[in-house]
């Protein structure tokens, strides 16, 4: 009996391309363009247009400055019938500094949410130059915050010289200084607060830090009763946000330290440093 012999190996079959024009490759629909700072403006514009927190914290923001500066024009105007020697425009403070506050929120929320909901690494993969993100999220931060805080001064600054028509007539230093100035000293500080956020990465912890910057030093300061301590304490009345904002109405709380557009340059110092401190530990630190 004939031992069966094992299937000869069959040779690999030989492809010969089909006859006619040769394959042309696959070309996307999508164009490749090369991303600049003008595409991450237009990304972290639409992120901060489309959350509900920015439409709440803005609409906050606008009722405080508006709803409380016009019921103080309505106190100051039915309470006193000599107003000779007042400046209608100190009155936008008071709505001012509250709302303040919804400012330095939103800038934290602007970068911290991100870390908090993991987005942020949506955003990194989109766009690997993590200056760039951050240079962009602070550029579009701060021309809505400045925008909004300047249409809501002058409309409370126009409605207080309105219902104040016995007191002095505001001079255009006074004018620009109650509007634009205080318009980018709070917007500075909304960009502060984002840096500060992006260095935190965690939104209750930053807005408490933030908070605190804003009422701490001039708390302090009122309950410093010992003459040993008084340097520290005018230190803290001259220097503390309240006091520096007041500036702007040239009301000040203080008789001396900074004056006229002192508090702008100081809070724009503090804010570069700390956005340089944001920026190099975003570069070595993971997402």
């Amino acid at each position: 009996m004939s031992t069966p012999q094992p299937p000869m190996p069959q040779a690999a079959p030989h492809w010969q391309a089909a006859p006619g024009p040769a394959y042309a490759g696959y070309t996307s629909p999508i164009p490749n363009v090369r991303t600049n700072l003008t595409h991450a403006v237009v990304s972290e514009w639409t992120k901060i247009r489309s959350v509900r927190s920015t439409l709440w914290t803005l609409g906050v923001f606008v009722l405080l400055v508006v709803g409380i500066g016009l019921l103080t024009g309505v106190v100051v105007s039915s309470s006193s019938s000599d107003l000779s020697g007042t400046n209608p425009l100190e009155l936008g403070f008071f709505g001012l500094l509250l709302g303040s506050m919804c400012v330095m929120t939103l800038g934290v929320m602007t970068t911290a949410s991100e870390y908090g909901t993991g987005l942020i690494r949506t955003t990194m993969t989109a766009c690997p130059t993590r200056g760039r993100v951050l240079a962009a999220k602070g550029l579009v931060f701060f021309l809505v915050s400045f925008v909004v805080t300047l249409v809501s001064s002058t409309l409370v600054a126009f409605a207080h010289v309105a219902m104040l028509s016995g007191a002095d007539e505001p001079a255009g230093a006074d004018w620009l200084k109650a509007t634009v100035g205080v318009s980018l000293y709070v917007a500075l500080l909304g960009l502060l607060s984002l840096a500060v956020g992006s260095i935190i990465r965690h939104s209750a912890g930053a807005i408490t830090i933030m908070i605190g910057l804003l009422l701490a030093p001039l708390v302090i300061a009122l309950f410093m009763f010992s003459e040993s301590l008084q340097d520290v304490q005018q230190f803290l009345l001259e220097y503390s946000i309240p006091n520096q904002l007041s500036i702007f109405y040239a009301n000040s709380l203080s008789t001396s330290g900074p004056s006229g557009w002192d508090p702008l340059w100081i809070v724009l110092g503090v804010t570069a440093v700390v956005y340089a401190g944001a920026f190099t530990l975003l570069q070595r630190r993971d997402v």
